[in-house]
Formats: C-alpha cells, sequence, structure tokens
C-alpha cells in the first residue's frame, strides 16, 4: 500500500507540476518542484526495492527512512515552490539524510542476506 500510494503521488504530482503550475510557477520554484518529484519518483523505487528485499532487519528501517525522506525532503521542496516561508527548508536536509539512512540501511540488509542464501 505505501509504495503504491508513494509511486502514484510521485506520478499525481509531477504531472501536476507540468500542466496545472506550469504557468503559475516562476523558474526557480518549477525547478524546486522538478526536484522534489525527482527524488520522490527514485525514493518511491527504492522504497518498492525495500519491500521486496529480503534484507531483514535493515529492510524495515529502510522503508520508513524512504518514506520518511519522501515527506520530509520532497514535501518541504513541494511546500517552497507552493510559496511557504523560507523556514520551510529547514526540513529538508533532514529528509535528505532520511534517504542517507534508507540506502545504507538497505545496502546493509542486503549485504547481509546475501551472505545467507
Amino acid at each position: 500500500m505505501l509504495v503504491g500510494l508513494a509511486g502514484a503521488s510521485a506520478v499525481l504530482l509531477g504531472a501536476f507540476g507540468a500542466h496545472a503550475l506550469k504557468h503559475v510557477l516562476d523558474t526557480t520554484q518549477h525547478e524546486l518542484w522538478r526536484t522534489a518529484v525527482q527524488y520522490h519518483f527514485w525514493h518511491a523505487l527504492a522504497l518498492a526495492v525495500a519491500v521486496v528485499s529480503r534484507a531483514g532487519k535493515a529492510r524495515r528501517l529502510a522503508m520508513w527512512s524512504f518514506a520518511l525522506g519522501i515527506v520530509m525532503f520532497s514535501g518541504s521542496l513541494y511546500a517552497l515552490a507552493l510559496g511557504a516561508p523560507r523556514w520551510v527548508g529547514i526540513v529538508t536536509p533532514f529528509g535528505g539524510v532520511a534517504f542517507i539512512l534508507g540506502w545504507v540501511a538497505l545496502g546493509v540488509g542486503l549485504k547481509t542476506a546475501s551472505r545467507s542464501v
């Protein structure tokens, strides 16, 4: 369910930015939106990999880190693109750290799982 929601929302928000916001956002805002969608999409795919992996205990950490990263990183960029106050940008690096933690957890889990096969 979480993977489907992450992927579908990436597509919806990408289309929304490309069509409905095309003439509303300035160049900087549009770039923020595009970056948010790209990271959202890639990490929805990473979330799917984590869900189907045999990464043991690290799997759960990877899944929730990717989900939290999507909300914090991409969510803060979406908000900034739509005119949220600049202080919202404080959240963005924490989302980036969540993404990094997710990748590390997934890598460690997959490495450990490959040894047990």
